[in-house]
């Protein structure tokens, strides 16, 4: 079970001091679950004892996570032929406007978060309300491996090894009432440590919202993450918690999240706020309905270049139709984009 602190909803994350996050269950996806993370059972081929991931570079993650690695054994992975993406793209290619607009503004920033110690708020039409020191978010639940596509609406993607659990499993542990029918997320507000938020970059309101109907935060795919390529998060790519929705743009998957509420209405969201024409509240990957000033029929690949684009065809839901389509039965996906 989740232990709350003993302090009211509204604590900050300066005033709790973790003692990790543990990260002692680690399991790859088996059965059913493993063909979801990309729409087919992997084909695993046992690796040596050092790492799993060849190309990860030394970190600073503490030393329960080392000795957690070390006592492993990580297996490589592929699927359906598609290439995980190497650490140094998915970390040194990224938006995350808290620390600036350029893609290589999180990396090179980014070590101005303070991500110990965190905590986060869970609130509204919830039996469990309160404020959560992060590792009582990961302590109950075996974390899993889940290697999925990620798709930007910018056109690019990535194949990324996720550590996580499903979010599904924190819903249920803080009794949603049952008037909830939408999760509202919440990013990190903190222009000190966070310069993108000091600007006034995309007029934006921080902190960062984003937001899901209820039945799709309860599907099996969409996850929380705190970790990636068998390591801890990097701060510029959402430490030390946030959300992974596959089928759904990247923007969808909020990073550094602080707050979790179940609220009754549809959430307003930075994007759709910002643009309404452009980004809707759904934000299904959908290559048959174009942002409006680009087509979102093809995508390019990370890593690519000049002479060597990677440019493929974009999959309906980024190709997590078979486990996600009924959830929009009888919507127009045009409309509702």
């Amino acid at each position: 079970m989740l232990i709350k602190l003993s302090r009211s909803s509204e604590c900050k994350a300066s005033e709790i001091t973790p003692e990790g996050i543990y990260l002692s269950r680690r399991t790859l996806l088996g059965g059913s679950l493993a063909g979801l993370a990309l729409g087919a059972l992997p084909s695993m081929a046992r690796a040596a004892e050092t790492s799993r991931y060849a190309d990860v570079e030394a970190g600073r993650a503490p030393g329960w996570f080392s000795e957690k690695l070390a006592a492993t054994r990580w297996q490589a992975v592929t699927v359906q032929g598609e290439t995980i993406t190497p650490f140094k793209d998915a970390t040194h290619y990224n938006n995350f406007y808290e620390f600036g607009p350029d893609k290589g503004d999180p990396a090179a920033k980014g070590d101005s978060l303070k991500t110990e110690p965190w905590s986060v708020v869970v609130d509204g039409e919830v039996g469990k309300p309160g404020c959560y020191a992060l590792e009582d978010f990961v302590k109950p639940y075996q974390l899993e491996e889940r290697i999925y596509r990620l798709r930007c609406v910018e056109a690019w993607s990535m194949v990324i090894p996720w550590l996580g659990f499903p979010l599904a499993q924190l819903l249920k542990q803080v009794e949603p009432t049952s008037k909830a029918r939408y999760v509202r997320f919440e990013t990190l507000k903190d222009p000190e440590h966070m310069p993108g938020q000091r600007s006034g970059f995309a007029l934006i309101d921080w902190p960062y919202r984003e937001g899901l109907r209820l039945d799709e935060a309860m599907h099996p795919l969409a996850i929380l993450a705190v970790g990636m390529y068998g390591r801890e998060l990097p701060n510029q790519n959402g430490a030390p918690l946030r959300l992974v929705v596959p089928w759904k743009y990247g923007f969808k998957s909020i990073k550094s999240i602080v707050r979790i509420s179940l609220v009754t209405e549809q959430p307003g969201t930075t994007w759709e706020g910002l643009a309404p024409d452009e980004y809707g509240f759904y934000a299904n990957v959908n290559p048959t309905v174009d942002h409006p000033r680009w087509s979102q029929a093809r995508e390019r690949r990370l890593p690519s270049g000049l002479f060597s684009p990677n440019v493929r065809e974009t999959q309906m839901f980024n190709g997590y139709a078979d486990e996600v389509a009924s959830l929009y039965t009888g919507l127009d996906l045009r409309k509702n984009y």
